[in-house]
């Protein structure tokens, strides 16, 4: 906290192991955060940044005090208050006061230090007692009652990223039913396919716009399936996951209590030693995120490509103009919305080497780098998920398609001569596709002048339901 902002305004006096500091009547936060807001001055970016965060720790305070309440370790009258002082957090109350920077040492203290504060002094109010009355509710002997940073910041940032997890699903949803959307309207466009960019055999932009739907729900599969993983806990196990300092019962109490608060089944970890040291459920869902940005990014770079042009590239495709694409050169038009999704897959896969490694260096009985773990991890969602939601609505949900020029393409391409191998046998396919090339004539006319096959058979063959694989009712 800086000199000048006390000296501003009535300031009161608080003390720590280390001394004293004074902190504005006005702030919430205490002492522990005007010391963490002095060592470390970092990213500029306070935890209040990450919603889910704050949402979290206001969750596991409040179940908290509901099983302390019950177990007879707090009074009644603080526990209320502390409930209350929470859940106007969880409405999103008093995010201001959450000030600590995102980077930061201590394993997250510094991060649960400001949550008691902000809870101690918002249910001191609601008792009818000044800021910073701590010999009437304290921040540390009740707010943080038989907890720890290191049970209380993992189990947070599991519940924060879960909820992360849902927002990003929700937003995956919404591009997989535009990319739907879009299959469904194009399914009988037929254009044609490529591999190694180089003409393969026709098959329809339906079935091309269709893959990404799949992709899509592919990976909403899987990322459900990391989301479970963050549901088990290590809440309760004080320090090193002993329990120490927590009453006979609090363990399954609090996760109970818990549970209701968040609405979702968590399980309490079956060795809550183990569980406080390690980070496993954190590089999975970072793997997994990596997948989704990954092939997200690969299907931009597909969209791109073929919107390339529009005269000197693929033109296969038209992506919505949403705004100049140069300074200098006068109707230019960029895919600025899928360039947009390729820049943070490339941020989500280097957030991805920093959990890795942040979880490589924990030691012994506890990781002390997961605030950067949950810091690019939280962020890599928020960013992908809004990202999502502006691909479909400003750029896949407006695609149209240059339907006769892919008719054409398809018409003039070599490739049509991989559909008369089973007629005329790989050689004669072969010299008809060269001919093709060198004579710029279409494979089709070449067919028929030479008399190779009946103009009825040609038809029947070269069909574009044969050649994409759908039924003739399709087509």
């Amino acid at each position: 906290m800086r000199s000048s902002e006390c000296q501003s305004e009535s300031v009161r006096v608080e003390h720590d192991l280390l001394g004293e500091r004074t902190v504005p009547d006005s702030a919430y936060f205490g002492i522990h955060t005007v010391r963490a807001l002095e060592n470390f001055p970092v990213s500029g970016n306070p935890i209040a940044s990450h919603p889910h965060l704050i949402w979290s720790l206001a969750a596991v305070k409040e179940a908290a005090a509901l099983a302390n309440r019950k177990l007879g370790v707090l009074d009644p009258a603080k526990a209320d208050a502390i409930v209350a002082a929470c859940g106007e957090i969880r409405a999103g109350a008093l995010q201001d006061q959450f000030r600590v920077d995102v980077m930061q040492g201590g394993a997250g203290t510094s991060t649960n230090m400001n949550a008691n504060e902000v809870i101690a002094n918002r249910a001191l109010e609601i008792l009818g007692h000044p800021r910073g009355a701590y010999e009437q509710l304290h921040p540390l002997d009740d707010v943080n009652a038989g907890q720890s940073t290191n049970d209380v910041y993992p189990t947070a940032a599991r519940i924060a990223l879960d909820r992360a997890a849902g927002d990003l699903l929700a937003s995956l949803a919404v591009l997989r039913v535009a990319f739907e959307k879009r299959a469904a309207e194009f399914a009988g466009v037929v254009k044609l396919g490529r591999t190694q960019l180089q003409d393969a055999v026709p098959m329809t932009v339906g079935q091309e716009l269709a893959t990404y739907a799949v992709m899509i729900g592919e990976d909403e599969l899987r990322l459900g399936e990391a989301r479970l993983l963050l549901r088990e806990v290590n809440l309760g196990g004080t320090a090193i996951g002993t329990g120490l300092n927590a009453v006979a019962g609090y363990r399954e109490e609090v996760c109970e209590r818990l549970a209701e608060i968040v609405g979702w089944e968590l399980r309490s970890a079956p060795d809550l030693v183990e569980a406080t040291q390690d980070c496993g459920a954190f590089v999975h869902l970072s793997g997994v995120l990596r997948r989704v940005a990954l092939k997200l990014s690969k299907t931009c770079n597909d969209l791109r490509l073929l919107s390339s042009g529009p005269r000197a590239g693929f033109n296969e495709i038209d992506l919505p103009a949403v705004q100049a694409g140069s300074s200098i050169m006068p109707g230019k038009v960029n895919p600025v919305i899928p360039e947009l999704i390729n820049q943070i897959a490339f941020e989500i896969a280097g957030n991805d080497v920093a959990v890795g490694m942040a979880a490589e260096a924990g030691q012994l009985q506890l990781n002390a780098f997961e605030p950067v773990i949950v810091d690019k991890l939280l962020g890599g969602f928020a960013h992908l998920a809004a990202g999502c939601r502006v691909l479909a609505t400003r750029c896949v949900g407006g695609i149209t398609v240059n339907s006769v020029h892919l008719r054409e393409s398809v018409e003039a391409s070599a490739g049509l001569a991989t559909a008369l191998n089973p007629y005329l046998g790989y050689a004669a396919a072969t010299a008809i596709a060269q001919e093709a090339e060198r004579s710029g004539r279409g494979v089709l006319q070449l067919v028929l002048e030479r008399e190779l096959l009946d103009p009825a058979k040609v038809e029947q063959v070269l069909r574009s339901s044969r050649m994409t694989g759908r039924s003739e009712e399709e087509e």
